[in-house]
C-alpha cells in the first residue's frame, strides 16, 4: 500500500497527509472548496502529493481516509471505495452537523453511519481523538515508554491490521476496541477523548466510558 486518498484535507486531513509524505507513501488530496485551495499544501508536501476531486481520490487511493464534517458524509463516493479500508476520523457535533436522531438517541455511532453509506468497504475509526497538532508532535518511535496510543475499531480484520501499521508508522500505539459499534467509547465527553494516554491509561479510559442513555 503506497497510496492513500483523502476525501477532506483539513486540520486532521492536512496532518495526516504531512506524516504520510514524511514516511514514503504518495497522498491524494481532495476538498470541497477546490484544487487551487490546496495548492500551499502541495507545494510543502513536493512530489509526493496531488490535489483531485474527492472521486478521483477515492479512486486512487489504496486506503482512503475520509476526514470531513459528519453532516457530509452522505457525499462521500461509493463505487470508488468499493472493498477499500476507509479510515474514519469523523466527530459529532450537533451545533455544526445539526441533529442527527440515531446519533442523539445512541442507537447507532458516526462511524456505523458511514459503514452503512459503504456496504461494500471496510471502514475503521481512528484518528478522532487526537488534536490536529498532537498528530505531528507526539507520535514516537516504537517502543518508547509510555508511547501515546491510539484506538480504533472495526469489523474486518485484515484492515485493522492494515490501519494498526499505518498507525504505528506515524508513532502511535494502538488499542483495539473491538467492533465499529464500540467506537462509541472515544467519542466527544468521553474520558479518551483527546486525551494523551500510553497503552493502559487508554484502555482504562475506554473501559469507563459510559453512554448517556445508560446513565441513571
Amino acid at each position: 500500500m503506497r497510496t492513500i486518498g483523502f476525501i477532506g484535507s483539513g486540520n486532521i486531513g492536512s496532518q495526516l497527509a504531512r506524516l504520510a509524505v514524511k514516511q514514503g507513501y504518495d497522498v491524494v488530496l481532495s476538498n470541497a472548496s477546490g484544487p487551487e485551495k490546496l495548492q500551499p499544501l502541495l507545494m510543502e508536501l513536493g512530489d509526493h502529493a496531488r490535489a483531485a476531486t474527492p472521486a478521483e481520490a477515492a479512486a486512487a487511493g489504496e486506503l482512503v481516509v475520509v476526514t470531513i464534517p459528519l453532516k457530509s458524509y452522505p457525499d462521500v463516493p461509493v463505487e470508488e471505495l468499493r472493498g477499500k479500508t476507509v479510515i474514519d476520523t469523523m466527530n459529532y457535533y450537533p451545533q455544526r452537523d445539526g441533529n442527527i436522531a440515531e446519533l442523539d438517541n445512541e442507537s447507532t455511532t458516526t462511524s456505523e453511519l458511514l459503514q452503512n453509506h459503504l456496504p461494500d468497504s471496510h471502514v475503521v475509526k481512528a484518528f478522532n481523538n487526537i488534536t490536529a497538532d498532537h498528530l505531528t508532535s507526539q507520535g514516537t518511535l516504537p517502543g518508547t515508554p509510555n508511547r501515546r496510543a491510539l484506538p480504533i475499531a472495526g469489523n474486518d480484520a485484515q484492515s485493522k491490521k492494515l490501519v494498526t501499521s499505518l498507525i504505528n508508522e506515524f508513532g502511535f500505539d494502538v488499542v483495539n476496541a473491538g467492533p465499529l459499534s464500540e467506537g462509541w467509547r472515544w467519542q466527544r465527553d468521553t474520558p479518551a477523548y483527546v486525551a494523551a494516554l500510553d497503552v493502559p491509561g487508554l484502555e482504562k479510559a475506554l473501559a469507563e466510558a459510559v453512554r448517556c442513555a445508560d446513565m441513571p
